[in-house]
C-alpha cells in the first residue's frame, strides 16, 4: 500500500526506499507474490512525481530481483512501462542510464523471452537517439542465439556487490576449479535432498570473489536456472518404510524414539523443497519436526505406491493400538488423521476406531467428530458414547439433545447411566429404584442411588440407604463410605461419620479430606492441617491433568481445592479468638468468593458444608439465603426448603395451604420474604400472594410501632421483638455484624419496598387483564415501594410503567365509549375515564425521569416510553412544566441513544413538541456536537414535500445555532455528507434507475405524468452542470442524446402527441443500453474522478461515522482512501475506507438506492436485546449477543454501514464449497424443474401436495451436509471446530427467536453471514420487518425464521434438540420476561413517522426483486458475491421495470391517513405483544416458552411451508 500511495499520501520518501530494500532482501521468498510486487514497483518508477533517486533505486531493485526470480511471465508488464520512462526521461541522463542498465539485466536474464519486446524498445531508442553499447551487444547476441558476454563489473554493479582486489597469480584459484567445486556442490546437495532451493534457481548466480570468465558464469547460470524449485523431489519408499516399521517397539521409550525418527525421516524424504530445507534444524530441535509432521506426511503420502500406503497405515494402527504408546504420540497420529481428512485424502482407518482412540487419549473433540459420523449409520452403538463425550466436553445441552432424540424419534430403551451423565438426578434415581424393584438390590443400583441422592442433597434418604446396606455381606463398604460420611457430615451426626470414615483408605483423597473435617470439628487443628496437606497432594495429579484439558473440566477439582483452602481459613478463624477484625475479614472474603463461583447447586453445597463447621445457617443467613435462591432458580425446591427450615421450622417441609399462607413471627423478616418467594416459584401463587400481603402489613405495623417506641431500634430485621442477634452469641457478634453490613437489605424500609413491589408484580401476574379494579391496587403497592426506598430504580421503573399502562387503558376505554351525546351515563363515564387518564399522566412522566436518573446505563426503554408520552400529550396541562423539570434531573448523555427518534419528530405538528425538541437537541449538540452533526445534516437535506420541508427548516435552524460554536465541524459534516451521497449514486446509476421507473410509469401503469416528473427532474439535475470528472465524462458521452430527448419530452408535454414521446424513448433506450453496459464494467471508483473534495479532505475535526462514544476519545477523519470497490450486485454498493487519526483504517459499505433508517432502529433494538441477554445468568453463561454494526443514514436513499470483518454470506460459502467438490450450485433447482417439466405446468400452478413432492425430490439429490462440512473443513483443529459449531448453533437460535419477535423476513442465504473465525451467525438487511414478507400477495413466507435442512445438519448429532432448542428456550424466556422493555422500543419503532410508512406500503413479491438464486442480494457489511447475476436486460420496446426503491417513497405526515396508519400500527403492536405473551398461536391460551418454541420450530421445518417459498429464498438449502 505504501508503493501504491499517491503524492498526497507521501511525506517521507525514505519509507519508499526502505520498502524497496526489503523487497531486495526477501529475494526468492517473493516468488509467489510477483503478481503483486512487480506492478507496484513498475508503477512507482513510471510516475513522474517521485524524486529521481527513488525512481533509480526502483530500477535497481527490478534488475536485482531479475537475478533471483523468474521474470519470464512479466516481460511485457515490465518493458512497456520502461519504454514510456525512456520517452519521458530524454532530458534526464541519470534516469535514462538506469533504465538502459535495467533493460540489459532483463536481456541477460530473460533470454529469448525478451525478444518479443526488442522492436518496441528499438523504436524508442532510435527516436531519441539513445546510445548504449552493452545493450546493443546483448540484443545482437540474443537475436543471433550466441552466448552472452557481460563484463563482470556490470554484473557486480547490478547486484550491488563490491569486488575485492584481484589476488596475485601465486594465490589465485583457477576458474575451472571454482566452477567444478560449485557445480559438484550443488549437485550433491540436490541428490542428498538438502537445500535444493539454494542449489538451484536464479539465486545460484551469487558470484565468488575470485575472477571467473563470463562464459563460465553464463554456463553455470543457464544450468542453475534450469532447476525449478517448484518441481517436486523424489520420495524414497524404502527409506521411509525402514523408519515407520513398528515391529521392534515395545516400551514407552521405544514409541517416543519411533516417532522422533519417523518425523525426521519423513522430512528428509519429503517431496517439497521447503520442507527438506527444514531437515537440519528439525534434527536438533524435535518440536519443529512434530510441527511439520502433517504437511511432510502428506507430501510423501501423495507419492507412495499402494502397497507402501497399506503398510504405512498398518504401522500407524499398530502404534495406536499399543498399550504402551504415550498419549502425546497418539495425539500426533490422531492430529495427522484429522489433517488428512481436511485435505480430502483421509487415511483408510475406520472412523469407529478413530473415535475409540480419541476417547483413549482424552481427545474428546476428535472423538466426538468421529462418533457423530458413526452415528449417522449406526445409532444404537453410539448413543451412550455421544452422551458421555458431550458430558466430558461440558456440552450438556448437546447431550440432553441426544437423549431427547432417542426418546422422540428412535424409541430406544434408556439406561440409568444416561440420566446420570446428563445430571438428571431425579430421573436417574427413579430409574435406579425401578431397576432395583425389577432385578433386586446389587452394588450397581445401590451406588447409583447414592450418587443421585448425594447430588440432590437428600442426606436423610442417603443415610437410610447406607444404613440398610452397610452390614450386607456382598456390599463393598469402602465404596459406600464416602457417601455415608458426607451424609453424616451434613446431618451433623459426627459419631456415624467417624464410623464411616474409618472404612476409607487414609492415603486416598476422601480418607484424608473427611478425617480433616472431623479434626476441625474436634478442634484438633494441627492434625487437621496435616490431613489437608495430604489431601492436597492426592488431588494434585488429577487437577494438573484436568487443567491441561480445559478449565471447565477441572472446575469440580478446583472446588475441592477451594474447600481445603477454606478449611485452612477455618483453622485461622478458630485461632483468632481475640481478633474480631481478622474474623470479619475472613467472612467478607467468603462472601466475595462465593459470588465468583459458578451458580451450580452441587458446588455451592460443598462450599457451604465446609463453612457450616464454624457458622450455622442462622449465624450466616446471608450466604444461605443466596444458596436457597439458587436452589429455587434451578428447581431444587426441596433443598431450598431444608435450608430455610432452621429459620422457619419443620412445617416448611409440608406443602398444604395452611402452612403456605402463615408466616413465623420469630423468623428474620428477610427469611420470611424469601420463603414466600419460594412458595410462588413452586406454583402456589395465590397462597404466596395472600401470605406476603399479610406479612407486609404486619411488617409495616411493626415498623410503625417500633418507630413510635423510643426503646426499639427502627432497623430491627425481625417481625417480633425477639432479636435475631441473640442467636449469634456463640461467636463474636462484632465480626458477623461488620461482615453483614456490606450486603443484602440494610434496613427494614428497603425490605418493605421489596415486599410491596413484589406484591404489585404478583397482582399483575394473577390478573388476566389490566382493568379499573386492578389498577388502583397495583398503584398503591408500587407507591409504597417508592416511599420506603426512594432511591431504588426498580420501584420507580415500576411506578412509571404502571401509570403508563393505566393511562393507555383509560384512553383506550375512552375511545371505545359510544359517541352519542344523548346518553348522559356514557358522557359521565367518558369524563371519568378522561380524568382517570389525566391522573396517571404526570406521575408516569415523573416516574420515567426518576428511573432514568437512577439507571443511566440501562434507560433506553424508559427513555422511549417517556418520548411517547411527550409526543402524544405535550399539549396537556402541566406536561410541559414536568418535562422542563425532568430535563434538569437526568444526564444529557441520556438523549444520545434516542437522537434518531428526536430528529424524526423535529417536524411535529405541535408547536410545544417542536420547540422542546429543538431546545433539547441544541443542548445535546452543544455538549456532544459529533453525535448530532451527521443526523442533523441528513435531516437538513431531506427530500421535498411539506413535512420533510419543515424537518429541513428545523434541522437547519439547529445547525445554524451550532455553527456559532463549531463552524468548521458543521461545514465539514455538510461537505462529507454531500460528497458521500454523490459517490453512493453516480449519474450513470441515477439515470439507469430513473429510466426504469419512467418506463414503468409510462408503459406499464399508463401514467405519463409520473414519467414526466421523474425524467424532467433528472434533466434539471443535468442542467446544473457537472461537478466531477465522472459527471463531465457522462455529459460528454450522453449529454447530446439526453438533451435531444428532453426537447422531445417538452414538445410532448405541450402537444401530447404519442409520436413525440416515442421519439424521446428511442433516444432514451439507446442511452439506457450504453449505461447498462458501462455499469457492468464499473468495478472500482477513484475519488479523483467521482469526488475530488473527499480526496483532498485531510485532518478533519469530524469524527469517523459511527465511532463517537461519550466519554471516549474522538477518532477523527485523517483522510479518505482514494479507491472504492464496487460490488456488482443489484444495489451496487461500494466498499470504502477512512483513515482515522488513531492510525486505524475503518471500512464501510456505502449503499445507494436504500433507506437505512429502519436498519438503524433495528440496531437500537439489538442493543437492548444484548443488554437483556447479558444480565440473564443462563444466556450470559453462553456469551450470547447479537453482532451489531454502525448504520449511518446519509439521506433517505443512501447511507454507510459498518463493515463486519471476516464474514461470508452462506450463499458465497456454499458456492465456493460446491465448486470445490464439483457439484452444481443449482442442483436442487434443476431437480425441481425436472418435476415441473414432467407435469407440463409452472411451479406456481402446482397443488400443495405436488409442491411438497417436488421439494422432497429436490432434497433427495444431495445429502444436505454442505454447511456441516464447511465448518469442519475451515477449522484448524477439532477443538476449534467444536467451538465454532457451538457458537454457530447458539447464535442461529438466538437470531431465530429475536427475528421472530421482530417479524423479520427475507432470510435468504445472502442475508445470513457466518464469521470465518468464530462461526457466529450474522444477519444483514432488515428491510422486511413486522411480518411484511408474510403479507405479500405473491410467495408469502409461511415460516417464522430460516431453519432449513442444511442449517439443521450443521448442528450437533441431535440437530435442533440440543443447543438450538435450549438456546431458543432461554432467549425466548428472556424476551418474554422483559416484554415491557422490548415493547417500549418496538412501539417507538412502529410509531416513528420516518419508518411507519412501510407498514402501509404495498409489498412487492420477491420475483420483482430477484431473477435467480444469485440475484437476491441486499448485503450490508460483507463481501458481495462476485458471481451474482446482474438484473435482466431491457427488451427492445420496453425497459424492464423493477420496484421503486424504498428510499424514493414520500414520507407521510402524521396528519395524513391517521386512521389507517393507527389501525395498522395497533395491529402490529398487538401481534408483537401476543408473541411476547405466548398467545400468538391461540389467543385464548397462553403457551409456555418451550411449547411456543416447539410450535415455531415445527412451522420453520415443515416441508409444506418450505415448499411454498420463493425459489430465490433457497428453501432446499
Amino acid at each position: 500500500s505504501i508503493l501504491h500511495s499517491d503524492r498526497a499520501d507521501i511525506e517521507n520518501w525514505n519509507a519508499i526506499k526502505k520498502v524497496l530494500h526489503a523487497l531486495n532482501v526477501f529475494g526468492k521468498a517473493l516468488d509467489d507474490y510477483l503478481h503483486l510486487v512487480i506492478p507496484a514497483v513498475v508503477r512507482l518508477v513510471e510516475q513522474t512525481y517521485p524524486p529521481n533517486d527513488v525512481r533509480l533505486f526502483g530500477l535497481q531493485i527490478i534488475a536485482r530481483l531479475s537475478f533471483q526470480l523468474d521474470f519470464s511471465d512479466y516481460a511485457s508488464r515490465i518493458c512497456h512501462p520502461l519504454a514510456r520512462v525512456l520517452e519521458s526521461a530524454a532530458n534526464t541522463p541519470d534516469l535514462r542510464e538506469g533504465v538502459m542498465d535495467t533493460l540489459c539485466a532483463l536481456v541477460y536474464r530473460l533470454g529469448q523471452n525478451y525478444a518479443i519486446v526488442v522492436p518496441m524498445i528499438n523504436k524508442v531508442i532510435t527516436r531519441h537517439k539513445i546510445s548504449h553499447p552493452l545493450y546493443e551487444n546483448l540484443v545482437s547476441m540474443l537475436l543471433k542465439n550466441l552466448p552472452f558476454e557481460v563484463p563482470d563489473e556490470f554484473l557486480d554493479k547490478i547486484q550491488g556487490k563490491t569486488r575485492r582486489p584481484v589476488l596475485s597469480s601465486s594465490n589465485s584459484v583457477s576458474s575451472s576449479s571454482v566452477l567444478n567445486a560449485m557445480t559438484s556442490s550443488s549437485s550433491s546437495n540436490l541428490n542428498a535432498g538438502g537445500n535444493a532451493g539454494n542449489a538451484g534457481g536464479p539465486g545460484a548466480l551469487d558470484r565468488p570473489n575470485t575472477s571467473l570468465n563470463s562464459d563460465a558464469v553464463h554456463r553455470f547460470s543457464q544450468r542453475s536456472s534450469s532447476i525449478d524449485i517448484r518441481q517436486l523431489l523424489k520420495v524414497n519408499d524404502q527409506n521411509l518404510q525402514r523408519a515407520w516399521v513398528t515391529s521392534q517397539r515395545q516400551s514407552r521409550e521405544d514409541w517416543v524414539d519411533w516417532m522422533r525418527k519417523f518425523s525426521v525421516e519423513i522430512l528428509r524424504e519429503s517431496s517439497s523443497h521447503a520442507l527438506r530445507c527444514c531437515l537440519s534444524l528439525a534434527q536438533v530441535y524435535h518440536p519443529l519436526a512434530v510441527e511439520l509432521f502433517n504437511p511432510a506426511f502428506l507430501s510423501c503420502w501423495m507419492h507412495l505406491r499402494e502397497q507402501f500406503r497399506d503398510n504405512l497405515v498398518q504401522s500407524l494402527l499398530n502404534a495406536l493400538r499399543s498399550d504402551e504408546i504415550p498419549p502425546e504420540t497418539m495425539q500426533i497420529i490422531l492430529n495427522l488423521a484429522e489433517w488428512m481428512e481436511r485435505d480430502g485424502q483421509p487415511l483408510p482407518i475406520d472412523t469407529k476406531d478413530l473415535g475409540t482412540l480419541g476417547l483413549k487419549c482424552h481427545a474428546y473433540a476428535k472423538a466426538l467428530h468421529y462418533k457423530e459420523i458413526e452415528f449417522r449409520s449406526s445409532v444404537d452403538s453410539t448413543i451412550e458414547a455421544l452422551i458421555s463425550i458431550n458430558d466430558q466436553l461440558q456440552q450438556t445441552e448437546a447431550a440432553v439433545g441426544i437423549l431427547k432424540k432417542v426418546q422422540n424419534e428412535l424409541k430406544i430403551e434408556q439406561k440409568e447411566s444416561w440420566y446420570e451423565k446428563l445430571q438428571r438426578w431425579d430421573l436417574a434415581l427413579k430409574s435406579y429404584e425401578e431397576k432395583e424393584t425389577r432385578v433386586g438390590t446389587n452394588n450397581e443400583t445401590t451406588l447409583g442411588q447414592l450418587r443421585c441422592l448425594q447430588a440432590i442433597g437428600e442426606w436423610s434418604k442417603l443415610s437410610a440407604v447406607v444404613a440398610r446396606e452397610w452390614n450386607e455381606q456382598q456390599v463393598d463398604q469402602e465404596s459406600l463410605a464416602p457417601f455415608a460420611a458426607e451424609a453424616s457430615w451434613n446431618l451433623g451426626d459426627w459419631d456415624k461419620m467417624q464410623e464411616y470414615v474409618n472404612s476409607i483408605d487414609t492415603k486416598s483423597f476422601d480418607g484424608a479430606f473427611y478425617r480433616a473435617v472431623l479434626c476441625l470439628h474436634n478442634d484438633d487443628l494441627i492434625k487437621a492441617q496435616t490431613l489437608i496437606d495430604l489431601a492436597r497432594e492426592e488431588i494434585d495429579g488429577e487437577l494438573t491433568a484436568l487443567v491441561g484439558e480445559s478449565y471447565n473440566r477441572a472446575y469440580d477439582a478446583l472446588v475441592r481445592v477451594q474447600q481445603m483452602s477454606e478449611m485452612e481459613e477455618i483453622i485461622e478463624y478458630k485461632l483468632a479468638r481475640d481478633l474480631p477484625q481478622r474474623r470479619s475479614m475472613i467472612i467478607k472474603l467468603w462472601e466475595k468468593r462465593l459470588e465468583g463461583c459458578q451458580r451450580n447447586v452441587d458446588q455451592w453445597q460443598r462450599i457451604m458444608a465446609v463453612r457450616s463447621l464454624i457458622l450455622s445457617p442462622k449465624e450466616d443467613h446471608n450466604m444461605w439465603l443466596k444458596f436457597s435462591k439458587l436452589c429455587c432458580q434451578t428447581g431444587r425446591f426441596q433443598t431450598s426448603r431444608r435450608i430455610l427450615s432452621p429459620f422457619i421450622g419443620k412445617d416448611i417441609l409440608k406443602a398444604d395451604s395452611k402452612v403456605l399462607t402463615k408466616f413465623p413471627t420469630r423468623a428474620p423478616a428477610r427469611i420470611v420474604f424469601c420463603y414466600f418467594q419460594q412458595v410462588w416459584s413452586e406454583g402456589h401463587r395465590n397462597e404466596a400472594y395472600t401470605g406476603l400481603l399479610k406479612f407486609s402489613k404486619s411488617l409495616q405495623s411493626s415498623s410503625s410501632s417500633s418507630s413510635s417506641s423510643s426503646g426499639t431500634s427502627s432497623s430491627s430485621p425481625l417481625v417480633s421483638s425477639a432479636s435475631f442477634s441473640a442467636t449469634s452469641s456463640q461467636l463474636n457478634a462484632g465480626a458477623l455484624q461488620a461482615a453483614r453490613l456490606e450486603s443484602g437489605v440494610k434496613n427494614e424500609q428497603e425490605l418493605q419496598a421489596r415486599c410491596y413491589l413484589t406484591l404489585a408484580q404478583w397482582k399483575r401476574s394473577l390478573s388476566d387483564t389490566l382493568d379499573a379494579k386492578v389498577i388502583p391496587e397495583i398503584v398503591t403497592f408500587v407507591k409504597k415501594a417508592t416511599k420506603f426506598d426512594p432511591n431504588w430504580y426498580k420501584a420507580w421503573h415500576a411506578w412509571a410503567r404502571i401509570n403508563f399502562e393505566a393511562l393507555a387503558y383509560y384512553e383506550k376505554h375512552n375511545r371505545q365509549q359510544p359517541s352519542s351525546s344523548s346518553s348522559s351515563s356514557s358522557s359521565s363515564s367518558s369524563s371519568s375515564s378522561q380524568q382517570s387518564a389525566n391522573s396517571h399522566l404526570l406521575p408516569a412522566i415523573t416516574g420515567f425521569f426518576k428511573s432514568i436518573a437512577l439507571s443511566p446505563g440501562q434507560s433506553l426503554q424508559d427513555t422511549l416510553r417517556l418520548l411517547t408520552l411527550w409526543f402524544r400529550h405535550a399539549d396537556r396541562p402541566g406536561v410541559e412544566a414536568a418535562l422542563q423539570e425532568g430535563f434538569t434531573s437526568v444526564s444529557i448523555d441520556t438523549w444520545l441513544q434516542v437522537v434518531p427518534q428526536l430528529i424524526a419528530r423535529i417536524n411535529a405538528p405541535s408547536k410545544v413538541v417542536r420547540q422542546l425538541i429543538r431546545d433539547l437537541l441544541f443542548v445535546v449538540g452543544k455538549e456532544h456536537p459529533q453525535a448530532l452533526v451527521y443526523p442533523l445534516t441528513v435531516a437538513s437535506k431531506s427530500a421535498s414535500s411539506s413535512a420533510p420541508q419543515r424537518q429541513q427548516t428545523g434541522a437547519q435552524s439547529i445547525l445554524d445555532q451550532l455553527k456559532k460554536y463549531y463552524a468548521n465541524l458543521v461545514e465539514q459534516a455538510s461537505l462529507v455528507s454531500q460528497e458521500l451521497i454523490r459517490v453512493s449514486i453516480v449519474w450513470h446509476e441515477m439515470w439507469h434507475e430513473v429510466l426504469e421507473e419512467a418506463s414503468r410509469f409510462y408503459f406499464n401503469e399508463n401514467n405519463p405524468e409520473g414519467m414526466l416528473e421523474r425524467l424532467l427532474g433528472m434533466h434539471e439535475i443535468m442542467r446544473r452542470g457537472p461537478e466531477t470528472l465522472r459527471e463531465v465524462s457522462f455529459q460528454q458521452n450522453f449529454g447530446r442524446d439526453l438533451e435531444e430527448a428532453r426537447e422531445w419530452l417538452i414538445k410532448y408535454q405541450r402537444t401530447r402527441h404519442p409520436l413525440d414521446v416515442n421519439q424521446a424513448w428511442d433516444l432514451y433506450y439507446v442511452v439506457f443500453k450504453k449505461i447498462n453496459k458501462a455499469l457492468s464494467q464499473m468495478n472500482t471508483f477513484e475519488l479523483q474522478y467521482v469526488s475530488p473534495y473527499l480526496l483532498e479532505a485531510h485532518d478533519l475535526e469530524l469524527a469517523i461515522p459511527g465511532t463517537y462514544r461519550s466519554g471516549f476519545p474522538v477518532v477523527k477523519i485523517k483522510s479518505f482512501h482514494p479507491n472504492l470497490k464496487v460490488f456488482l450486485s443489484k444495489q451496487r454498493p461500494r466498499r470504502m475506507s477512512i483513515v482515522g487519526n488513531d492510525g486505524n483504517t475503518y471500512t464501510f459499505l456505502l449503499k445507494g438506492h436504500e433507506d437505512l433508517r429502519q436498519d438503524e432502529r433495528v440496531m437500537q433494538l439489538f442493543g437492548l436485546v444484548n443488554t437483556l441477554l447479558a444480565h440473564d445468568s443462563e444466556t450470559s453463561r453462553s456469551h450470547l449477543g447479537i453482532t451489531r454494526y454502525a448504520v449511518i443514514p446519509l439521506s433517505p436513499n443512501s447511507g454507510l454501514i459498518g463493515w463486519v470483518p471476516n464474514c461470508d454470506t452462506l450463499h458465497a460459502l456454499l458456492q465456493e464449497h460446491r465448486e470445490t467438490i464439483s457439484l452444481d450450485l443449482k442442483t436442487e433447482h434443476k431437480r425441481v424443474f425436472q418435476v415441473v417439466e414432467g407435469l407440463d405446468k409452472g411451479y406456481d400452478m402446482l397443488t400443495l401436495i405436488q409442491k411438497v413432492e417436488a421439494f422432497e425430490w429436490a432434497l433427495s439429490g444431495t445429502d444436505g451436509y454442505d454447511l456441516n462440512n464447511i465448518i469442519w473443513l475451515r477449522s484448524i483443529s477439532s477443538e476449534s471446530w467444536l467451538e465454532r459449531r457451538t457458537i454457530y448453533t447458539r447464535t442461529l437460535a438466538m437470531m431465530s427467536m429475536v427475528g421472530y419477535i421482530l417479524g423479520l423476513g427475507d432470510r435468504h442465504p445472502s442475508n445470513l453471514m457466518m464469521d470465518r473465525i468464530t462461526g457466529k451467525v450474522v444477519h444483514i438487511d432488515f428491510g422486511d420487518c413486522f411480518e411484511v414478507a408474510m403479507l405479500r400477495d405473491k410467495y408469502p413466507e409461511k415460516i417464522p425464521f430460516r431453519l432449513t435442512r442444511m442449517l439443521t445438519y450443521a448442528m450437533e448429532a441431535a440437530g435442533i434438540e440440543g443447543n438450538f432448542r435450549h438456546t431458543s428456550n432461554n432467549v425466548m424466556r428472556v424476551m418474554r420476561d422483559n416484554k415491557e422493555s422490548l415493547m417500549a422500543v418496538l412501539e417507538a419503532f412502529v410509531y416513528d413517522p420516518l419508518i411507519n410508512w412501510r407498514l402501509l406500503n404495498p409489498v412487492v413479491s420477491p420475483s420483482a426483486e430477484t431473477s435467480s438464486v444469485n440475484t437476491s442480494q441486499n448485503t450490508a457489511s460483507s463481501e458481495d458475491d462476485p458471481d451474482r447475476e446482474p438484473a435482466p436486460p431491457p427488451e427492445a420496446s420496453l425497459i424492464t421495470s423493477r420496484k421503486t426503491s424504498r428510499a424514493a417513497k414520500v414520507q407521510k405526515e402524521d396528519s395524513e391517513m391517521p386512521e389507517v396508519l393507527n389501525e395498522k400500527a395497533v395491529s402490529v403492536i398487538t401481534r408483537v405483544e401476543s408473541k411476547l405473551t405466548g398467545t400468538d398461536f391461540y389467543p385464548d391460551q397462553k403457551l409456555e416458552v418451550h411449547d411456543q418454541v416447539s410450535k415455531l420450530i415445527e412451522q420453520a421445518t415443515s416441508h409444506e411451508n418450505l415448499a411454498q417459498c420463493y425459489f430465490g429464498w433457497c428453501p432446499f438449502w
